[in-house]
């Protein structure tokens, strides 16, 4: 809990003018009083209602126990980071099918602190070679959400073997062999199904029994479920893990994986080839790097807008004294949402893979812009989203999207998003490969102005286009204080990636959370269109009241995002926090 003494300490550091000039009466009127009468709360309340995991050697959190341990395993044994994210990310696509993967793609960011230095790895799945503008367009000139969500044309040419490779041997100190050795044992001998996987399988029966490839790994041979306390084993993936770890990237790009490929996407019509999977590079990239209330913070360069987007909200909401305002109140809920939409009306107009258009993310990440925008927003009411369009940061230009979070006590931290996009991707196994094919080509603008699966809008810049990367929401984050990593962390989720990243960090920064409180508390999502604040259960319906009498549309919904995250004190000790929202989730350390 953050105390009065705390909110007038961050009101002073704001400076009260500039409180004066951008706060309503009511909240002048709050101000006053506080600083007239503080409270000795901070002296009778002790305790934190949540309590992160702690260690003083290393630290792991993903959204599965099993992964967890494996990846903790590493550390004890001496190694780094990257080489117990690389081992957490090859175990979670054995226990967590539905999300963890070698048929998709995603982003790793990597903070060396012996090197000052933040990477990032780019290997989200690209369009075949074949992919045309309109490929999803009916005969009328609508889009088919059916076949760029369900069908073997919606996959990408996955990336995720590629990029763990090239993580490992750039920067880590095992190989890749050790790195399989714990999810080709997984898969091999299998392991005890858990309330979540059987639960998920149940609710995606219908679109996973379309498939006889899908049947014959999520269901008996006698088509019944596999019920929690069952023993869930996966040969075919287990022979696809050794070819891997035998052959390194060749052996999922070329022979025997990639013609398994490729014959599965000749029996549904499907794009990729062998020379789309032969001709597969992940890219290295500059992350995006810019400054909040004196904290550096490192996030995905596109073809993510996740990194872009979640420093231009915190420019925004950096003019305004989030902490005296206080968490999850109506006012910062206002100023966030409204920070929100304007974000993610410029998503809609200007990001796309860089390597075919220029994203102007100097303009969109400037201070100046933000300010810009931020004299648009009124205090007390909400703008709506009609009245909105992308804004021009151009003038402002210059020449100058599962998740996991692992760091040592070498100075490493790693910062993990991937994904086959939905739960279980489109659903299609690859037939003798036993893994899920990605349904990725989603996120392409299949029409100008038509919203993908999760509602989000784009344009030119993220039409398909053939060997083309779709745009990602997907925000693996590093925060570093005074050049030590500091927090690390991102989140599953689709469009609510950004503003889940998001808060996370605000609930550290601006609200001094502790990591677990900032994980656990209620999350808040506004993305354009729909024109509503979409929130979790827990607000107060006094807030809510408040919100819908500034003119906001809000709208409870399920759970967003699952953040396993962790932050790094002062004095070098590593504090966990795994998502609650994952039953599964877990964050170990020694």
């Amino acid at each position: 809990m953050l105390s009065e003494t705390k909110k007038i300490t961050d009101a002073r550091l704001f400076g009260f003018k500039s409180l004066v000039t951008i706060l309503s009466k009511p909240f002048l009127l709050t101000l006053t009083l506080a600083v007239a009468a503080p409270t000795n709360a901070e002296f009778i309340l002790e305790g934190d209602r949540s309590v992160p995991t702690e260690a003083h050697h290393g630290m792991v959190a993903t959204s599965h126990t099993l992964a967890t341990e494996e990846a903790l395993k590493v550390l004890k044994n001496g190694g780094n980071a990257i080489d117990a994210a690389v081992t957490a990310a090859f175990a979670l696509a054995v226990t967590q099918p539905r999300s963890g993967n070698i048929g998709g793609g995603g982003f790793m960011l990597i903070s060396s602190e012996s090197r000052n230095e933040v990477i990032a790895i780019d290997y989200r799945e690209k369009a075949p070679a074949a992919a045309s503008r309109d490929m999803y367009l009916d005969k009328n000139g609508e889009a088919d959400s059916n076949l760029s969500r369900f069908s073997h044309k919606a996959a990408g040419v996955p990336g995720t073997v590629a990029g763990l490779a090239l993580a490992l041997e750039k920067y880590g100190t095992i190989s890749l062999q050790e790195a399989l050795a714990p999810a080709i044992r997984l898969a091999e001998e299998g392991f005890i199904v858990t309330p979540r996987f059987s639960h998920g399988v149940k609710d995606s029966a219908e679109r996973l029994g379309k498939w006889d490839s899908s049947r014959k790994v999520f269901f008996k041979a006698d088509g019944s479920f596999y019920e929690p306390g069952d023993r869930f084993i996966q040969k075919d993936l287990a022979a696809t893990l050794k070819r891997i770890s035998e052959k390194g990237v060749k052996g999922f790009y070329e022979g025997e994986t990639a013609k398994l490929i490729v014959e599965e996407m000749k029996r549904g019509g499907g794009l990729i080839t062998l020379e789309d999977l032969k001709s597969y590079q992940p890219v290295m990239r500059e992350p995006v790097h810019g400054t909040y209330r004196g904290f550096d913070i490192y996030s995905m360069s596109p073809p993510s807008s996740g990194g872009i987007h979640v420093i231009q909200i915190l420019n925004i909401l950096e003019g305004y004294p989030i902490g005296y305002l206080g968490h999850n109140s109506a006012q910062t809920i206002h100023l966030m949402a409204e920070a929100m939409k304007r974000a993610y009306a410029d998503r809609s107009k200007y990001l796309g893979d860089p390597d075919f258009v220029e994203v102007p993310q100097k303009g969109l990440m400037s201070k100046d812009y933000a300010a810009k925008q931020r004299k648009d927003i009124p205090m007390n009411r909400a703008t709506p989203s009609s009245t909105l369009a992308p804004d021009n940061p151009l003038p402002y230009e210059s020449n100058e999207t599962t998740h996991f979070s692992v760091a040592d006590n070498k100075g490493n931290a790693v910062s993990t998003t991937y994904t086959i996009n939905f739960s279980y991707g489109s659903h299609i196994v690859v037939d003798g490969a036993g893994f899920l094919l990605n349904n990725e080509m989603d996120d392409f603008s299949a029409k100008p102005g038509v919203p993908n699966a999760y509602g989000l809008l784009g344009g030119e810049a993220n039409k398909i286009e053939g060997n083309k990367r779709m745009l990602s929401s997907m925000s693996p984050t590093i925060v570093k204080n005074k050049g030590k990593n500091f927090l690390i962390t991102g989140s599953p989720g689709g469009s609510r990636i950004i503003t889940t990243t998001l808060q996370v960090i605000m609930n550290v920064i601006d609200h001094h959370l502790n990591i677990q409180a900032a994980v656990n508390a209620p999350r808040i999502h506004h993305q354009w269109s729909p024109d509503e604040i979409r929130v979790e259960e827990g607000l107060s319906p006094d807030t809510v009241k408040l919100l819908e009498g500034m003119g906001h549309a809000v709208n409870q919904k399920a759970a967003m995002g699952a953040s396993q995250s962790i932050l790094i004190d002062e004095n070098g000790v590593f504090f966990g926090a795994a998502d609650p929202r994952r039953s599964t989730s877990s964050a170990m350390g020694f």
